[in-house]
């Protein structure tokens, strides 16, 4: 039975987003379109170590989603499906790149599911052009003083150019 409390209006996308990425932005685009709310929930993931602070990863991601007025940028910390029943939404949205993201994805949702069974689990599908983009194969570019202009919006890259000088 359906939680009375919860929006199916209002999708939350959360992740790392450390740096945000245009594969993020491609979600967050259509997510926005789907919705007529979008909460991008920037989480703390103990596995994952960042690059950028999450106040940081926050702001960027601020500037860089602001042609979308529907959309709102908040951090959070514990579990994902805790902040999409916080944020009322009933919507926990997701991002597809390959197969080894699909059978990850697929395991969490189960999870997910099992913690909260009010919140279902939305996938999109990555666009060819997004489908090899990771934000940690980024950083390892940038770290290498690749090129990264095709991956990354301007406010990003110059981040992630700044922070790559830093011993």
């Amino acid at each position: 039975m359906p939680d009375s409390n919860l929006s199916p209006r209002i999708a939350v996308y959360t992740g790392t987003f450390d740096p945000v990425h245009y594969g993020h932005l491609d979600v967050i685009e259509r997510g926005s379109k789907l919705f007529d709310k979008l909460i991008v929930g920037v989480g703390i993931n103990p596995d994952k170590k960042t690059l950028f602070t999450i106040e940081e990863r926050v702001r960027l991601i601020e500037t860089v989603a602001a042609g979308w007025p529907n959309v709102e940028v908040q951090s959070f910390e514990g579990l994902a499906v805790r902040f999409v029943r916080d944020s009322g939404a009933r919507i926990m949205l997701r991002g597809l790149r390959t197969l080894s993201d699909m059978e990850y994805e697929f395991t969490m949702s189960l999870m997910n599911l099992a913690q909260d069974p009010a919140i279902e689990t939305l996938f999109l599908m990555a666009k060819e052009e997004f489908s090899h983009v990771s934000s940690s194969l980024l950083r390892q570019i940038a770290a290498l003083n690749g090129n990264l202009t095709k991956f990354l919006p301007q406010p990003v890259l110059d981040a992630l150019k700044e922070r790559a000088r830093r011993p």
